[in-house]
């Protein structure tokens, strides 16, 4: 099957699924079995267009013209691929988690679930596989409105309010500066394209650069920078599969993807690097060691991953800011390695909710003994945040950790020796609690074990690869180094 195939079905298989999974909705087995059928194949379809990426094969499709030099295309590099095979392998985790959580809390409307987490998935693969900045603005905002009815999908007054901050954030702060931006670098450059070494130069001038950077960088909301955050712990009144795999994985992801892209791909690191553009490394910097403080204060267990998700985001800014190619790797590479360690941590925090319905730091003491699985894994991820080896984590955070320091980028080392000690200290006393301290007091609240035996599995296996990504980071790497011409 051609790349151009491929790619085309990457976005069309979960489409189908969704199609199938609502038309089986009165039969749960057949509906689940649809589910992890449809993230399976959407994997082996990702999957297939490796070999070809890392051969150095660039394949590109043209879908719609709209006006000449104004297409709708998609187009494979080595960047889009890394996001793409992370989210579509996370994604047969996430459904085979959702089986047992969604039934263990026996959760309403579960086929529409799984319909629009489909949908999702299909946005997804658009956002990864988008050939210039219009395809990549329409799949970037189909991702907003099909996660909505996932993160209202409880039906709360709760609920409701955290879709609606939600869903306002990221569409205002995508139609008033994305889409500004993007029609701005159309005028200036007659093209919307990614290519190798950007399209601005010679086109803007210093403040200019400047402005439009700056249009990006807080119109693609999903990045998470602050202030424009407060979506994402909104997000987290989710189930916590949709906190997983959506707000841990898919739309976080696409927001720091989108903006590595736009400053490989529109602006080119050679040319910022000659423009004054110091302000967004301060910024993610900020950005780091603020959430982090938050996080340290939140007891609901939840809220605390989410703010630890803003500081770990900006990390990909940081590595981007930096403007170095070496950062560049890091910042790619902190795109799939945070991907496992956080979607371990949420899918430990659904265990616990699913087995003792806790869902505060403070009620955690002892849990570990009834949850040694559960708490593991959980542990696994922590050490993954910190950026301790042997875990996924200490790979990406050292790449970026070498370009500071190659760089004498004294800001971005100090922001990262700071940041490492907060999330240690926002994480590490929860495992302590958990496996060292007694329970405050025993009867029918203590009276539990493991979460359904799928939730743990996933929960398991998602730290394990955690560990194993450390070890074996070839694939990741490679295409994390594909981004900047092998050369890091």
């Amino acid at each position: 099957m051609t790349p151009d195939s491929l790619m085309i079905l990457a976005t069309a298989i979960p489409l189908g699924g969704a199609i199938l999974i609502g038309l089986s909705g009165r039969w749960p087995n057949l509906r689940e079995a649809i589910t992890l059928t449809t993230a399976l194949a959407l994997f082996a379809c990702v999957a297939a267009l490796v070999p070809d990426v890392l051969a150095g094969a660039r394949p590109k499709l043209e879908i719609v013209t709209i006006m000449p030099g104004l297409l709708l295309s998609f187009a494979l590099e080595p960047l889009g691929m890394l996001f793409a095979i992370v989210a579509s392998f996370l994604w047969i985790m996430n459904s085979i988690y959702s089986i047992g959580y969604m039934r263990g809390n026996r959760e309403s409307n579960q086929t529409r679930f799984y319909v629009y987490f489909a949908v999702a998935l299909s946005s997804t693969m658009g956002v990864a596989l988008s050939g210039n900045l219009l395809t990549l603005f329409i799949f970037y905002e189909l991702l907003t409105l099909s996660t909505y009815p996932l993160v209202t999908h409880k039906g709360t007054d709760e609920a409701i309010r955290g879709g609606r901050t939600y869903l306002g954030l990221l569409l205002t702060t995508s139609i008033g500066f994305f889409l500004l931006a993007i029609l701005w670098t159309w005028n200036l450059t007659g093209t919307l394209e990614f290519t190798p070494g950007g399209i601005l130069a010679g086109h803007v001038n210093d403040t200019m650069v400047g402005l439009l950077l700056f249009l990006y960088v807080f119109g693609i909301g999903k990045a998470a920078l602050m202030p424009l955050h407060r979506w994402l712990p909104a997000a987290m009144v989710a189930p916590t599969p949709v906190s997983a795999l959506l707000h841990a994985v898919a739309v976080v992801k696409a927001g720091v993807f989108a903006v590595v892209k736009v400053i490989v791909y529109i602006f080119g690191i050679d040319f910022l690097r000659v423009i004054e553009s110091d302000w967004l490394l301060y910024i993610a910097g900020a950005t780091i060691l603020i959430a982090s403080l938050i996080a340290l204060r939140q007891d609901n267990l939840k809220l605390r991953l989410a703010y630890s998700t803003v500081s770990q985001l900006s990390y990909v800014i940081l590595a981007a800011a930096i403007l170095a190619p070496l950062s560049i790797v890091g910042a790619a590479l902190h795109i799939a390695v945070h991907a496992f360690g956080k979607i371990t941590l949420f899918f430990a925090a659904g265990s616990i909710y699913t087995a003792s319905h806790k869902i505060r730091v403070s009620e955690l003491d002892g849990i570990g003994r009834r949850m040694p699985w559960t708490m593991g894994a959980f542990a696994v991820g922590a050490l993954s945040m910190i950026g301790v080896p042997p875990t996924a984590g200490f790979v990406s955070k050292w790449y970026i950790l070498l370009a500071a320091m190659e760089t004498a980028n004294m800001f971005a080392v100090a922001v990262l020796i700071g940041s490492t000690l907060l999330t240690a200290a926002y994480y590490l006393p929860i495992v302590y609690a958990a496996f060292f301290r007694s329970p405050a007091k025993a009867g029918h609240a203590t009276a539990h074990g493991e979460a359904p035996l799928s939730v743990v599995l996933a929960t398991v296996a998602t730290a394990i690869l955690t560990i194993l990504l450390f070890w074996f980071p070839g694939l990741p790497l490679q295409l994390a180094d594909g981004l900047t011409g092998g050369k890091p």
